[in-house]
């Protein structure tokens, strides 16, 4: 369905800002599903015209998945396209969730990207070939008390009928228990805890490598008020036999945390992934390998990437078993396989080097295109944190820079398929040396340097490194590509100054955002005030 008109597509270019002016964007995530949040946008939108704004740039994560919405949602989308045609804004949908992929995976988790488990040890009994931790790990239920087992606890920290507790504090309040583990294995942490006041950014579970190098990023989501509950995690060793383990809270609290019966143990096939670039293979000890179908049942974990919904992933659950062939008990088996990281949240990346994924963004970006008939696209390449480790990637010999090049490269090739004309924007993160395209980020598997020659000079950058504004703006404008500041980020109108300051000077700054990542437009006058005094 097409809902929007040739002459809705006219309308928007009459009222292009003139070509000497300065752009002003506005962040608008929202689900055009939902009738409520069509008419906020149109409000939104009404709103921005009158501050002066000239552009919005439009989120939803159903932009992936549009051959599965109900018919309001074209309804919607039509009524927030005439209301920008009235008003002259120009709307820019934004495509290619290849860093929080959640909505491509959609259509099939096993696309996410895979983290290697090699030569894990399975031992046959009763057709199942179950998983055998090897070696065993120095944690147990119950130590939690006992300090001597403790690489350090923090001073904040104290035993207290059996688990260990922190009340307020404003400093570090940790456990730290040092662990040898088996490299390139998958690992389960669980732990009970219970809050009472518990104000902080966030309680954490966290795994660190001897280089520094962070392996567990999965949340585990302590509740503020919250009666004994365990949180589970898992995390993969990649190529180290030593970590620290730690759990607790960085920069204190207010109110109170528990800890009690933290656990670690290797885990077997939870969340393993099936298709081509990560393939699961099974062989004896004595390296004669076994055929699926044939010597053991087809393995697929049911609960791979669909809990609560299709797309989302659990850390942990029971993994699938391994059933057998043939085998007679107590044959052991080496098993190695991929499976996906959680970040934070929820956040799972997508393979970029399947031809199933780039199927599913070319799709993306017709439904898109079709439905909006937008001018402008962006990319979103942004925060791209698990990369380049399973065979599909492996198999290209790039480094992860040069995937994601290739893969702006091919992303930008289907825009200019599908809209010859049009114009292209993409985030800035993932591109700029300064910022994310970089060694050593998150769980990336080698360098992101590189990365920015995936770029065409004409692909316009949506700028959000304020930490280092001076710079950045000068690297991407030396390579020719026009920007627009991402400001705001829910810190207050006046944030943008920095950042005009940081512009003056600076060839083809074209535009301003208004970027707020908490739905939060109180400020959205204001800050167009702020622009208007810097000269946008």
């Amino acid at each position: 369905m097409r809902p929007l008109l040739p002459l809705l597509c006219s309308a928007l270019l009459a009222g292009a800002a003139p070509a000497d002016s300065k752009e002003r964007w506005v962040y608008l995530p929202a689900n055009f599903q939902v009738d409520a949040e069509a008419t906020r946008v149109i409000a939104l939108l009404q709103r921005a015209k009158a501050a002066g704004y000239t552009h919005a740039l439009l989120a939803d994560s159903k932009f992936a998945r549009l051959g599965d919405v109900l018919g309001r949602y074209f309804t919607n989308a039509a009524r927030v396209q005439q209301s920008a045609a009235d008003l002259g804004l120009r709307l820019i949908p934004a495509v290619f969730p290849v860093g929080y992929s959640n909505s491509a995976l959609y259509h099939d988790p096993n696309l996410a990207e895979g983290l290697p488990v090699k030569d894990a040890l399975f031992v046959v009994r009763g057709g199942i070939a179950r998983h055998t931790p090897d070696p065993e790990v120095g944690l147990r239920d119950g130590s939690m008390n006992e300090r001597k087992a403790w690489a350090f606890i923090d001073d904040n920290v104290a035993s207290e009928a059996g688990a260990m507790h922190s009340g307020p504090t404003e400093a570090n309040a940790r456990l730290a228990h040092k662990l040898t583990l088996a490299p390139f294995r998958q690992y389960h942490v669980s732990i009970r805890v219970r809050t009472q006041g518990f104000r902080s950014s966030t309680a954490e579970i966290k795994v660190i490598a001897g280089d520094g190098t962070m392996l567990q990023w999965t949340n585990p989501g302590i509740k503020q008020d919250q009666d004994w509950t365990t949180h589970h995690v898992t995390f993969n060793s990649l190529s180290n036999s030593a970590v620290t383990l730690y759990f607790g809270v960085w920069g204190g609290h207010q109110g109170s945390i528990w800890w009690d019966d933290a656990a670690i143990a290797e885990c077997g096939l939870v969340n393993v992934l099936r298709r081509p670039g990560t393939p699961l293979v099974v062989r004896t000890e004595d390296h004669r390998p076994l055929k699926e179908g044939t010597d053991f049942e087809p393995v697929r974990d049911p609960h791979l990437g669909n809990t609560p919904w299709a797309g989302e992933y659990t850390a942990w659950h029971e993994p699938p078993d391994l059933r057998v062939r043939g085998l007679a008990d107590g044959t052991r088996l080496r098993v190695s396989f991929f499976h996906p990281h959680i970040v934070y949240d929820g956040q799972v990346c997508i393979c970029p080097s399947e031809p199933a994924t780039v199927n599913l963004l070319r799709d993306e970006a017709k439904r898109v295109h079709d439905l909006w008939q937008a001018d402008t696209h962006l990319m979103s390449h942004d925060e791209w944190r698990v990369l380049g480790w399973d065979q599909a990637c492996q198999a290209r010999h790039l480094s992860p820079g040069k995937l994601v090049a290739d893969n702006a490269r091919t992303c930008t090739g289907i825009l200019r398929q599908i809209s010859p004309q049009g114009r292209i924007a993409v985030w800035s993160d993932m591109f700029d040396p300064t910022h994310n395209a970089v060694a050593r980020y998150y769980l990336v598997n080698g360098s992101l340097a590189e990365s920015w020659t995936g770029l065409d000079p004409a692909t316009v950058i949506v700028n959000w490194n304020s930490g280092h504004a001076a710079e950045s703006l000068r690297f991407f404008a030396k390579r020719g590509h026009r920007q627009v500041i991402a400001g705001y980020y829910d810190a207050g109108p006046a944030s943008i100054r920095p950042w005009l300051a940081a512009a003056k000077g600076v060839d083809g700054v074209i535009g301003a955002m208004y970027t707020t990542w908490r739905q939060n437009y109180a400020d959205l006058e204001a800050f167009a005030r702020e622009l208007g005094a810097g000269g946008f």
